[in-house]
């Protein structure tokens, strides 16, 4: 009876430590938001379905990126209605975008960018924050139907970065699996 009730309690001992260390284990991948779009928890929501932790705040404060991340993630797209729900304007998030790409830069942060809101989430504001954002890509991911223009095509072919087009934000998973296991991240 003794040794069962030291058993159970060292049983009980060893998942609670693989427990917290789950739970607390810090994740290697920052995602945010460029433009303040529901864009970027869409993007949070595929990678949870593939059971990739990420730290995701979508007003994420440049300080947020840590030591541990080795891919900031910065899914882009402009809403008006979403910078007046943060209390910030344009040039606040502009501004706020810059400073997170200049830390991840300095830390040596891949840095993933993606477009998912097709054609309809193309505009002036969206993209003032792909020009901000783009350049200091590794990689970028956009929804069929966001380069109706070229965009995508020319800032590939200009600045040399590899370019995918996704044919729905389902079939995001494949791309973003190819990309972030070739990073080794996941």
């Amino acid at each position: 009876m003794y040794k069962n009730k030291i058993f159970r309690l060292i049983l009980s001992f060893l998942f609670a430590i693989l427990f917290c260390h789950a739970a607390f284990a810090a994740s290697n991948i920052a995602l945010t938001s460029a433009g303040q779009s529901p864009d970027a928890m869409m993007v949070k929501v595929v990678l949870k379905k593939m059971d990739v932790e990420v730290d995701f705040d979508s007003a994420m404060d440049p300080a947020a990126i840590k030591d541990n991340h080795k891919v900031l993630i910065v899914v882009v797209g402009g809403s008006s209605k979403g910078l007046g729900a943060a209390g910030i304007d344009q040039d606040q998030e502009k501004a706020r975008i810059e400073e997170i790409l200049k830390i991840a830069n300095e830390k040596g942060l891949k840095i993933l960018v993606m477009h998912v809101g097709g054609a309809s989430r193309r505009g002036t504001l969206s993209d003032l924050f792909l020009d901000t954002v783009v350049p200091h890509a590794d990689y970028v991911i956009y929804v069929k139907g966001a380069n109706e223009d070229g965009y995508f095509t020319k800032v590939s072919e200009e600045k040399k970065i590899p370019v995918e087009e996704s044919e729905t934000i389902r079939a995001l998973d494949e791309h973003l699996k190819k990309v972030l296991g070739e990073w080794g991240v996941i």
